[in-house]
């Protein structure tokens, strides 16, 4: 059976209310590199100071020591993954986000689908896999060939693409690429619009299903409208305003490459459309060049300006710089999106980012919508921290 780590004295109480981290400080005691007892993604046994069998997990050396698989004391099988994916399968299903006009969407959001460490992406025939952890990084190939036993998934390729996820600390060889198949073809399906994906060099698994409903929300504001997206990487708001009936949309971003895929895309769907212009620059100083009114809704959707709570006090003032320039600039009777995908910024930290964003420009301000991630990126109800796309849809007089 699996090596045991040690709680101290109540400890375990997280655990008791299901909460899937365990955290170093924890530990009676903590193993280190180089250790003969543990190493890193190893399966082992949670036990109060007591002795009392807490469950298992992943073990990995940093903040987060394990990272809870299940809170009995069981064998993790590939049967294990298998009806945990079967799970996350049915959930899907049940939502019905596999359609012929939709097929993208995620399939495992780790915590959220009880995998912690483990996202995975469908797009069309193809799953992308991405570890967050040396323990899952270890079971990819388990994993992958689970996903082409689901039925009615019918997964026929497999890319793994964790290269950039996994912790650096842990020195693994985890290089991007297939392990099942090969796919010929990269153009997936959302709510009946055509996206190309780049899951070989684009960020993430390749495209940020996480907007999609979002995206539908805009599409129902942009009828007539002037529309600018920035940090627009693939072009998804882009696409979804363009069939919303825009009267233009401008697409910025600072990567000519990603400007590059959302020309791509806009042609994909809507050939030969003049109503569309994208840029390859600087958001603030776009943002800094343009006339007060030149657009009547905005996108503001950066990348994540804090991915660790040390770095929030400059993300917080990046917010709260970038919604100004937004809210200064779009025109009366306009429409502003704004969003955070920072995990360390909370709902209440971004939206006071916000308030006083709108403050400092003196315009009448008002929230229409309060966003969040989709349903197929569940928040487990035990661990809140999965909680990390937040949005703000604004009228501004």
């Amino acid at each position: 059976m699996y090596k045991t780590l040690t709680l101290k004295r109540g400890k375990e109480e997280s655990l008791l209310r299901f909460h899937p981290w365990v955290f170093s400080g924890a530990l009676v005691s903590m193993p280190q590199p180089g250790d003969d007892s543990i190493e890193e993604g190893d399966i082992v046994r949670v036990v109060a100071s007591d002795g009392r069998p807490m469950g298992v997990g992943h073990f990995q050396i940093g903040s987060i020591a394990v990272r809870m698989l299940a809170f009995d004391d069981i064998e993790i099988t590939p049967e294990f993954y298998g009806d945990a994916l079967r799970r996350a399968w049915q959930m899907r299903k049940a939502l019905g986000l596999h359609r012929p006009d939709n097929t993208a969407f995620r399939l495992v959001h780790g915590e959220g689908d009880f995998l912690p460490g483990l996202v995975v992406d469908i797009y069309g025939d193809t799953a992308v896999i991405q570890a967050h952890s040396p323990g899952m990084h270890f079971a990819r190939e388990i994993i992958a060939m689970q996903l082409t036993q689901i039925d009615g998934l019918d997964i026929r390729s497999v890319y793994y693409k964790s290269e950039t996820t996994l912790p650096y600390k842990a020195h693994l060889d985890a290089p991007n690429g297939y392990l099942i198949g090969h796919a010929d073809s990269s153009v997936a399906i959302e709510n009946g619009l055509k996206f190309n994906i780049d899951w070989l060099r684009g960020q993430k698994t390749g495209f940020f299903v996480d907007q999609r409903d979002n995206r539908s929300l805009l599409e129902h504001y942009s009828a007539g409208r002037r529309v600018l997206n920035m940090f627009c990487y693939t072009g998804g708001f882009s696409v979804y305003a363009m069939r919303g009936g825009a009267a233009k949309v401008h697409s910025v971003d600072s990567s000519s490459k990603a400007v590059a895929l959302t020309d791509a895309n806009i042609a994909l769907n809507f050939p030969g459309d003049t109503r569309h212009e994208a840029f390859a620059e600087d958001a603030f100083k776009f943002l800094d060049n343009t006339a007060t009114g030149d657009y009547d809704l905005i996108i503001l959707d950066p990348p994540a300006f804090a991915k660790h709570r040390s770095a929030l006090r400059n993300a917080l003032r990046g917010y709260q710089k970038l919604n100004a320039a937004g809210i200064a600039k779009v025109a009366p009777g306009g429409i502003v999106f704004t969003f955070s995908c920072s995990q360390a910024v909370s709902r209440e930290q971004f939206r006071l980012a916000v308030f006083s964003a709108a403050a400092q420009t003196g315009r009448r301000v008002r929230i229409l919508h309060q966003l969040t991630q989709p349903a197929d990126h569940p928040v487990n109800i035990y661990h809140p921290e999965g909680e990390y796309l937040k949005g703000l849809v604004l009228y501004v007089e």
